[in-house]
């Protein structure tokens, strides 16, 4: 038994409402259970309950016994001097508000079969703990809760770029320089891309951007990779000009072992990323406007298909020759940049603008990218959940991570039906 349980047997009803009453033998009618409270304070808000004849409005409290009132302090706690109303588990005392008066107490009696239901959920010791009994949910069940955790999922992107917003005075194009640096890095060097984009103001970039040479040499520089006075010849020409760059711009780069090798494809080490970034701020005026004006998801790949200059044909690192292969942006790394960087950006600024074309825009996206295939998604596609497009995979990521890995089976619609299931 957790005090969350009794929460969810409250917020939806799931006990027996045939002749309540208070542990003191008072009728109770429940008109309004209240409004679940997720932050401090009692736990339900402005409920709504008739006792014997008398219909009280306010709070509700909710503990496993009844004494946990006091093991919370909350008998000296003035904020719950307008709970009208204690529910538990188990009444073992009878509680007070802090000017004395007592406090009314019910014992929730609910179906036992709830309780072993959930319990045999959060007990498993699965990484997802209902996958016996998937196959037993109505798909219309399982495709409304995708429905509902893609936009939970944008929502929660939504706050990191309006948070970067605020570090960079409301400037889009700032912030989403910054995010779309992070992109760059994938998972792996996300946050010294990060560190290098902060590192390196837009300004700077925008003032050479005419000349890829230029370009390439504050990148490279500022990502701390133009670190010795010997190399072959390209090497050597962005050595010299971000020297110059450096002196007049006042820089001051990151450092190098920030960069993670190990564990990646030549295809991503970060010298290509940064070749492949600057070639895209290289080629792409007005970036962040073009971003907004699109409406076609092959423009998307077309402006993404950035290849590197030249050098890097037949390099992955500076001063070491490789075989000679093309390092364009692959569609699956274009897919990936689209789904974290330009879907959220597009929806945060549709909702910040009034602009809802530009969020229905986004989730259209979303549904026209292939589905990712990563260790989560495939996860599911074992378990007979097969995501049709990036819209699905997405819903299945934020599910796996934010409540099947934190056992949050009483906040899923999947969890509630199977605990509920006869």
């Amino acid at each position: 038994m957790k005090e969350e349980f009794l929460h969810h047997i409250w917020k939806y009803k799931l006990f027996e409402k045939d002749q309540l009453k208070t542990t003191s033998g008072e009728k109770v009618e429940i008109i309004n259970t209240g409004t679940h409270n997720f932050d401090s304070g009692p736990d339900f808000f402005n409920a709504k309950i008739k006792i014997n004849k008398t219909v009280w409005a306010g709070n509700v409290e909710i503990h496993l016994k009844s004494s946990d009132w006091y093991q919370h302090n909350h008998h000296q706690d003035k904020a719950y001097d307008n709970v009208i109303l204690q529910v538990v588990h188990v009444h073992d005392k009878e509680v007070y508000r802090t000017n004395g008066l007592l406090i009314p107490s019910l014992e929730l009696n609910f179906n036992k079969r709830l309780l072993k239901n959930y319990a045999e959920l959060i007990e498993k010791d699965w990484d997802i703990a209902c996958k016996n009994s998937l196959g037993g949910i109505d798909p219309f069940i399982i495709n409304s809760w995708i429905e509902k955790l893609t936009v939970e999922r944008l929502e929660e992107k939504s706050e990191r770029i309006i948070a970067i917003l605020e570090q960079t005075d409301n400037s889009w194009e700032k912030a989403f320089y910054f995010q779309l640096a992070s992109n760059f890095g994938f998972k792996l060097n996300a946050q010294a891309f990060e560190l290098l984009a902060k590192s390196l103001p837009l300004n700077c970039l925008a003032k050479h951007k005419d000349n890829l040479l230029q370009v390439e040499a504050l990148l490279f520089g500022q990502a701390g990779f133009l670190d010795t006075d010997s190399g072959d010849d390209y090497y050597l020409q962005l050595v010299k000009e971000y020297a110059y760059l450096k002196k007049k711009f006042r820089l001051k780069p990151i450092e190098k072992h920030l960069w993670k090798f190990l564990r990646s494809r030549p295809g991503n080490f970060p010298s290509i990323r940064i070749a492949q970034f600057a070639q895209l701020v290289y080629k792409s005026s007005a970036l962040f406007s073009k971003i907004i004006e699109t409406n076609d998801l092959n423009k998307y790949y077309r402006l993404f298909q950035v290849e590197p200059s030249a050098y890097w044909i037949n390099h992955y690192l500076f001063n070491k020759g490789s075989v000679q292969k093309k390092k364009k942006l692959g569609k699956s790394a274009i897919d990936n940049i689209l789904i974290n960087t330009i879907v959220p950006f597009l929806f945060v600024y549709g909702k910040a603008k009034g602009i809802s074309e530009l969020q229905d825009r986004a989730i259209q996206l979303l549904e026209n990218i292939k589905a990712e295939n990563n260790h989560i998604t495939k996860k599911w596609a074992e378990l007979g959940v097969q995501p049709a497009s990036a819209f699905d995979s997405q819903a299945l990521i934020q599910l796996k991570n934010n409540y099947c890995n934190q056992k949050k089976c009483l906040n899923c619609q999947i969890g509630t039906h199977i605990i509920v299931k006869e």
